[in-house]
């Protein structure tokens, strides 16, 4: 299976939002990165049928998707990034609910759903009102209901928002194993989470690709951008304040270890490491990380 952005381009007014982006998805993750604003969510609208392009196409193996129809739309799940479900249905309820509305029988609704309840954790919060759950549990229950078909194409905006690190690792291993054989497009703030799961990474800045690859290959575009240095607390201040510094690390001396992004190196004992996809990230939207 292959999903196809094709030249896919949205403007709002004046504004452009995508811009001509193309990109062939098969099987596995994508992770997709970009600073607010860059086109993330007008992306995955436009690729799960919410928003039409203005231009460009988006193709299910060479076929228009938008022509396909329910036949297209019956393949996708999506959690999108302000996940709304009724306040005052139980949870269970709720998950049967959206299960008649993708086609499942009494029966076999309410048997999907407790699997997926299972799955993420709420099987004891089934009898729940949805209004009594915390945000990381009401957003375990928005990536339930987008599995509840089992979909082929897995679209997933801001998942992890919310959740806590037990919650995001259990999430990390359910969408890799889920991955195997299904598309999934995964865009997240928390740079770790496509770092760890995701097989290829598209950076999106401005409505457009900028980067394009599995993680290793994309990482080695900030190679010799990513300095550590030794400092007293002080300069680790005036550094913070000035520079694009990914991490700070203090000693009980009233010293630090300063991780910073730039060009050349910001002091004469600074030596360069290794980058990660968070200093990729933070050397492709430096100006937005200075503010």
């Amino acid at each position: 299976m292959e999903l196809t952005f094709d030249r896919l381009t949205k403007q709002f007014g004046a504004h452009i939002a995508v811009d001509r982006v193309s990109a062939t998805l098969t099987p596995g993750v994508t992770g997709l990165l970009g600073a607010n604003g860059a086109g993330k969510t007008t992306l995955m609208r436009m690729a799960c049928d919410v928003l039409r392009p203005t231009s460009g196409q988006v193709l299910l193996d060479s076929r228009d998707a938008y022509q396909l129809g329910d036949e297209y739309r019956a393949l996708l799940g999506y959690l999108p990034q302000d996940f709304g479900a009724y306040p005052d249905f139980k949870v269970l309820d709720f998950m049967r609910y959206m299960a008649t509305l993708k086609g499942f029988n009494t029966r076999d609704g309410r048997a999907r759903s407790l699997q997926l309840l299972e799955e993420v954790g709420l099987a004891d919060d089934a009898r729940r009102r949805v209004k009594t759950l915390s945000g990381g549990m009401r957003q375990r229950l928005g990536i339930a209901q987008a599995m509840l078909n089992d979909p082929a194409i897995l679209v997933l905006d801001e998942p992890t928002a919310g959740l806590d690190p037990k919650e995001r690792v259990h999430f990390r291993n359910l969408i890799a194993n889920f991955a195997q054989e299904k598309i999934v497009i995964l865009s997240t703030h928390i740079v770790s989470d496509v770092e760890f799961i995701a097989n290829r990474i598209l950076v999106m800045r401005q409505g457009a690709f900028v980067l394009d690859g599995a993680p290793e290959e994309v990482v080695t575009q900030a190679a010799g951008k990513v300095w550590e240095c030794h400092v007293d607390a002080g300069q680790a201040e005036v550094m913070s304040s000035s520079m694009v510094v990914a991490n700070v690390r203090y000693s009980a001396d009233g010293h630090a270890v300063v991780r910073v992004v730039a060009d050349d190196a910001p002091t004469a004992e600074a030596v360069p490491v290794d980058p990660t996809v968070e200093d990729l990230y933070l050397s492709v939207f430096r100006d937005e990380a200075r503010r």
